[in-house]
């Protein structure tokens, strides 16, 4: 009460809890299992979601009121591989958290494991990072993290470790998506609709990366 509920993967919810969801979000109260009253209740409601709800809602696989009710402030959080510059960050944060709950010392990552997450797509987001050091720290032998205690796939290909030193990855990246997208914009004839759906992405995901890449 007077706190927030956080629903993770709320595009996953059956249709019978969203529709119990959208009467708690109207009426602004709960009945407990075993009750015959109803009670009040004042909370923010915090949902995240990978997939996009208002494709859902077109094809009928989730309610557009309820769409409508949680759909107040967006927040559109890039997924991993769009944003290395915070994997050095985040790495840092899940090693002091397993340090302390194994009760080890400080342990840290090499340069070149520290390279190779950069280059890695994390099909599984954050959560896949935190496995991956998680996995690390029971598999090194000191206190330091190599690229072999990171068991990445053998598909991260040497290519791609071998580009160019002197050119930063961030910028590397950029590029080449730049490139993509414009590619894209250029066979769809500047249709930005149509050149999202040839990237496989959504359109909001098209206006996040053009502003990101200051592409008119």
């Amino acid at each position: 009460q007077g706190g927030s509920i956080f629903l993770d993967e709320i595009g996953d919810m059956p249709p019978s809890v969203q529709t119990s969801l959208l009467r708690v979000l109207q009426e602004k109260s709960v009945r407990p299992i075993g009750e015959q009253k109803e009670i009040p209740i004042d909370v923010r409601i915090l949902s995240a979601t990978h997939t996009d709800l208002n494709e859902l809602v077109n094809t009928g696989q989730f309610r557009q009121d309820l769409y409508y009710r949680i759909n107040v402030i967006e927040l559109l959080i890039p997924p991993l591989r769009e944003r290395i510059e915070d994997i050095k960050l985040l790495a840092s944060h899940f090693l002091k958290k397993l340090a302390f709950e194994n009760q080890c010392g400080k342990i840290t990552l090499s340069e070149q494991s520290l390279k190779a997450l950069q280059y890695y797509p994390f099909p599984g987001n954050v959560r896949e990072l935190e496995n991956i050091l998680e996995r690390a720290i029971a598999l090194c032998e000191d206190d330091v993290i190599d690229v072999t205690d990171l068991q990445l796939p053998q598909d991260l290909s040497q290519k791609q470790m071998a580009l160019q030193e002197t050119q930063a990855l961030e910028e590397f990246l950029d590029i080449q998506e730049k490139q993509k997208i414009e590619n894209a914009l250029a066979q769809a004839k500047y249709n930005k609709t149509q050149a999202a759906k040839l990237l496989g992405i959504s359109f909001r995901q098209l206006r996040y990366r053009l502003k990101k890449l200051n592409i008119e």
